[in-house]
Formats: structure tokens, C-alpha cells, sequence
């Protein structure tokens, strides 16, 4: 009985909304949409075609781990297939691991790194920096324009960056300006799996698209070598010092043994046979030391080949040919829906059929 008095109330609900008037009510209005949708359609041109074109282009690389690294990784693998990241299965090895790598290149440090890097850009054979293109080359809608323009009154002259020299510790306005737009260009991601480094790079021009991705891959190569040799390159400066001192104490007792035995060919007396003996056990001394440290040199020097990692580069820069954006058509047509959508409301709230439909009484 319950179920019956409740079927027939939703009938009742239902049978509220005149679905037959709702339609007459938009087709007596169709004008209107004869009206917003070309406005709609011609505002959302104008606003597509003032966005510049821009292009991406995307490196892929893997780093060689260390012992460790290699040790743990199938436990490292496995258990991040769970959702767990065991960090200190590659810690072990290297203090920045490749899921750091993100937040190495977010660092401002390594932001100002880019703007010296030389660009051309594809149109004409201009060369000038990453800086001075994001400064003065960039293609801004025209809004943009303009906002800048009326801001520029009450604002003070841009400081004056002089040469190439950047303090990260104190960036001018510009500079930091500068550095927001790398951060949105230039993004790194890590597989938390395979720890296969990505880095995408966007920019309006393909080719500086393309020059400043390889820049990128190789300071990020650069780091990651300068940071696994550090120990082993103070190592290597250490033994080649051991090893001029050493060569040095050699040649010199060498050398005075030759002499004293010049001098002392002809001479037979007791003094002189152990003053040359003297002379022949430091030589020999100083010759088994220099030995000792040469293969010291040698082994350091294997050291700092060793511990150097090797990157596999699975999608190298490439200029792209395609633009990556903007979608202009697809712009166009969330306008008109939003323009669809936004007038079919105001009408159905003007002929009263909006509380039916909400069910509001």
C-alpha cells in the first residue's frame, strides 16, 4: 500500500514537468540563439587566434645506479608496484636518488643555469640567450599586452640585469619572472618503477623547443656525473700530487747518484763506495715509492671511470614538426556548448520551467 501511494507521487512529480511546453519555450526563442551562439562562436575565435602557437618536445633517459642501487632494485621494483617506496634500497649508494631529479631541476640554481644557454630560432638565424628570448621574444595575447601597458605606469623601470652574471641567492624582479616561466616550460618526471627520466620542454619556437630539451638532458647528465665522481675526483687531484712529489724525490736522488758516480769513478777509497751505496739505496728507496704511487694513480683513475654513470637515451631532442597547441577548434566549441548551455537556462528561467525540472515547488 506504502509502495503504491509512493509510485503514484513520483507520477505526479513526474507529470509536473511539461517536457512539450519546455520545448515550445526554446523554439520561441530560437532568435536568441541565432544571436548568442554567432557572438559566442566569434569571441571564442578571437580569443583562440590571439593565443601564440607552441610546440613540445620530450627526452627520455635512464641512469646507470650504483652497486647498491642494483642490489635493491628488484625489492625497490616490487614493492613500488604496492604503492611503497623503499627509498633506502637506492640510498645506499648515491645521496640524490633519480626521484630527487624533479626537485633538482626545480631548484633555482639550476633554473638561472639555463639562461645563459644560446638559442636560434628557427625562422632566422639570430643567435641570443634562453634569457634574453623569454624577456624579449615571447608572442603575449593582445590582453596581455595591454595589462602590462597600464601596469607599467605605476611601476618603476626594470632593473638592469648586467651581462650573463645571476646571483640565485638575490634575483631581480625580471629574473625571478624569468625563472616562473622556465618552471612552467621545463618539467621533469621520474617512473617511481623503471626510473626512466622524462623531461618535456614547451615553447612557441620548435627549434629552441628542441636545442633547449638537449641543454637540459645534458646539465642534468652533467650533475648527476659531477655529483657520483665527486670522492673519487678528490681522490684522483690527491694521488696526482703524491705522484709529482714522488716523481720528483726520484729524479732528484737519481740524479745525485749519477752525479756522486761520475765524479767518483776512478776514486777506490772506503768512504767514497758507501757514500755511493747510501746514494743507490735512496735511489732505489724513492724509485719503489714512485712505483707504488703510479699504480696508486692508475687504480684512482679507474676509480673515477668507474663510478662515472652511463645514461641510455631512449627518445633523444627532435624538432618538432606539429604544434602541440593550442586546440583553437576545441576552444571554439566549449564556448558554444557554454553559450548553449548558459542561454537554454536563461530561457528556462525566464518562462518559469526551471523550479519543474529542479523540482522546487
Amino acid at each position: 500500500m506504502e509502495d503504491n501511494k509512493y509510485n503514484q507521487e513520483v507520477m505526479e512529480e513526474e507529470s509536473s514537468i511539461d517536457f512539450g511546453k519546455i520545448f515550445k519555450d526554446l523554439l520561441r526563442h530560437k532568435t536568441l540563439y541565432y544571436k548568442v551562439l554567432p557572438l559566442a562562436f566569434v569571441l571564442a575565435a578571437i580569443y583562440a587566434l590571439s593565443l601564440p602557437n607552441f610546440y613540445q618536445c620530450t627526452v627520455k633517459l635512464a641512469p646507470e645506479l650504483g652497486a647498491s642501487a642494483k642490489s635493491g632494485g628488484s625489492l625497490a621494483s616490487l614493492a613500488s608496484s604496492f604503492g611503497v617506496n623503499l627509498g633506502g634500497a637506492q640510498a645506499g649508494a648515491d645521496a640524490i636518488t633519480p626521484m630527487l631529479y624533479p626537485d633538482l631541476m626545480n631548484s633555482v640554481d639550476f633554473k638561472t643555469s639555463l639562461f645563459p644557454v644560446k638559442v636560434t630560432r628557427k625562422d632566422d638565424n639570430k643567435t641570443i640567450t634562453y634569457y634574453d628570448y623569454l624577456m624579449n621574444e615571447q608572442k603575449t595575447p593582445w590582453w596581455s599586452k595591454g595589462m602590462k601597458a597600464f601596469f607599467g605606469l605605476f611601476s618603476s623601470a626594470p632593473e638592469p640585469v648586467e651581462g650573463e652574471k645571476v646571483d640565485p641567492f638575490q634575483l631581480t624582479k625580471e629574473q625571478t619572472d624569468i625563472v616562473k616561466a622556465i618552471n612552467k616550460n621545463v618539467v621533469c618526471d621520474v617512473d617511481k618503477k623503471t626510473f626512466v627520466i622524462t623531461i618535456n620542454v614547451t615553447d612557441q619556437d620548435p627549434l629552441i623547443c628542441a636545442t633547449l630539451a638537449d641543454s637540459v638532458k645534458t646539465r642534468l647528465q652533467k650533475f648527476i656525473t659531477d655529483y657520483r665522481t665527486s670522492k673519487a675526483r678528490v681522490d684522483l687531484e690527491y694521488n696526482k700530487k703524491l705522484y709529482g712529489e714522488a716523481k720528483a724525490r726520484y729524479e732528484q736522488a737519481r740524479n745525485k747518484y749519477a752525479a756522486f758516480s761520475d765524479s767518483h769513478r776512478d776514486v777506490s777509497s772506503q768512504s767514497a763506495q758507501t757514500r755511493q751505496s747510501d746514494l743507490q739505496n735512496e735511489m732505489n728507496m724513492q724509485q719503489q715509492i714512485y712505483q707504488q704511487v703510479v699504480a696508486q694513480l692508475q687504480q684512482a683513475e679507474m676509480k673515477v671511470q668507474q663510478e662515472t654513470p652511463a645514461f641510455t637515451t631512449f627518445q633523444s631532442a627532435t624538432v618538432p614538426v606539429l604544434k602541440a597547441g593550442p586546440k583553437r577548434a576545441q576552444m571554439c566549441l566549449i564556448f558554444l556548448f557554454l553559450a548553449f548551455l548558459g542561454t537554454t537556462a536563461y530561457i528556462l528561467y525566464k518562462e518559469d520551467d526551471l523550479k519543474p525540472l529542479l523540482g522546487l515547488s
